[in-house]
């Protein structure tokens, strides 16, 4: 792919080297000599030291063969402007990061992916790794749905009993899915159906539409203090 990165900060210089690892064909705008400096002494891919904001700019970039272009800049104002700018030159995937909440509208508005506020992401992260040590790792869909990993216990009182079994004597509610197994005996995750008989250290992969609360974990014998 040919990957547009505006801003080598703290969110852009992890990306280039993600997105150059992956064998993309990269081109880095920063407007900071300094660190558009370090990222062409350290990595293989074009920088421009100038500003992502002029359509100028863009184009020297390559806007116009472009696959992607991502705004990292720790500035909403400047991201919404590469994004109107990207749009001009018809990028077919334009993503910004997005520091204010109150901004979000903006972006939907005019058709931009966006990721919200990072710092505000990684904080959670590492609160839940605090407050809930037994779940490996979770996204959050809307406001309360949450799909996240978690390992089974020989006590749990799901281990031993078959997703149909569960459903039916009540362990499992309705808004409760899971839907990957991850098994040292097995080569791939498993996709469970019915019949599926969970076993004592299968990691499961659940998705709830309440969120992972300590009721939840505990069918999975997780018994964890919750007054963190």
């Amino acid at each position: 792919m040919y990957i547009i990165i505006v801003g080598a900060g703290d969110i852009g210089t992890p990306l280039i080297e993600i997105s150059t690892r992956a064998g993309n064909e990269i081109v880095v705008i920063e407007r900071d000599t300094q660190r558009a400096d370090a990222v062409a002494s350290e990595y293989d891919c074009l920088v421009l030291n100038a500003d992502a904001t002029t359509k100028e700019t863009l184009g020297e970039a390559g806007a116009e063969r472009a696959d992607a272009i991502i705004s990292t800049t720790d500035q909403d104002a400047t991201n919404v402007m590469v994004c109107l700018l990207a749009q001009e030159f018809e990028i077919p995937v334009i993503t910004s990061v997005v520091h204010s909440a109150e901004h979000m509208n903006l972006f939907r508005q005019i058709g931009v992916n966006t990721i919200e506020n990072p710092q505000q992401l990684i904080a959670g992260h590492l609160y839940r790794a605090v407050a809930r040590p037994a779940i490996v790792d979770y996204m959050r869909i809307g406001e309360e749905a949450e799909v996240f990993e978690i390992t089974v216990t020989e006590d749990a009182p799901i281990a031993g009993k078959t997703l149909t079994e569960a459903g039916e004597e009540g362990i499992l509610s309705d808004d409760v899915l899971i839907v990957a197994i991850g098994r040292d005996s097995e080569d791939k995750p498993l996709t469970p159906r019915g019949n599926t008989r969970i076993k004592a250290d299968d990691l499961l992969t659940v998705y709830s539409a309440s969120g992972a609360d300590p009721e939840l974990t505990d069918i999975f014998g997780h018994y964890e203090d919750q007054t963190v």
